[in-house]
């Protein structure tokens, strides 16, 4: 049975960012296989999309249009403002959640200001040429090279995406495959304290 008392004393949000192509999504089906709920800061981006355009308009330049709106109206902690409520009605039940995509040095500023040490900024990085190959192959969305590049200048310039990615309590690089990617991610989770031989 779950000590839901020591689950709010010690709860744990493993909140990653990186640049897309990075392996966020890999990291993040991996901890979901080991049932720690995740939350997609993302997500928040496409919803709002659909909304404006329907499933088909979901588009980068869609997204990129929407972001920044959002971040105009609402400020650079926009998508946070939106995901900590989500996190912590999780934390209610859970011990461990994941908040997939954090963006800006705002929201980064939000989230320890929120969550103090127990907001455990993890930077998924890449080399540009193999993050740029994997945007390029994936199954879903596709990006060329002009619309990654665009993509990146973006995030860096106009939603601060650097400084959380710089300022990491711990870095995952992945430069090599899927299973040398989640081995690192493993190894992190031990040192942070998770139990790998419990689902909970």
């Amino acid at each position: 049975m779950l000590d839901l008392n020591y689950m709010k004393i010690q709860p744990k949000i493993l909140v990653l960012v990186g640049m897309s192509g990075a392996g966020k999504s890999t990291c993040v089906e991996h901890l979901e296989a080991k049932e720690i709920p995740s939350v997609y800061f993302g997500g928040v981006v496409v919803n709002e999309v659909k909304k404006r355009y329907g499933a088909d308009g979901v588009t980068a330049e869609h997204e990129k249009l929407v972001r920044e709106q959002m971040r105009e109206v609402d400020g650079k902690g926009a998508i946070a403002m939106r995901i900590i409520p989500e996190l912590d009605a999780l934390l209610e039940t859970h011990r461990w959640v994941v908040a997939d995509g954090l963006y800006s040095w705002t929201e980064y500023k939000m989230f320890k200001e929120h969550y103090g040490d127990s907001a455990l900024i993890v930077a998924i990085t890449a080399p540009r040429h193999l993050r740029h190959k994997r945007l390029a192959h994936r199954p879903v969305r596709p990006l060329t090279e002009q619309e990654v590049s665009a993509r990146e200048y973006a995030e860096i310039e106009n939603i601060e995406k650097g400084g959380p990615i710089a300022n990491a309590d711990y870095t995952i690089t992945n430069d090599n495959d899927a299973y040398a990617l989640l081995q690192n991610l493993d190894n992190l989770l031990i040192d942070v304290g998770f139990p790998l031989t419990s689902k909970k």
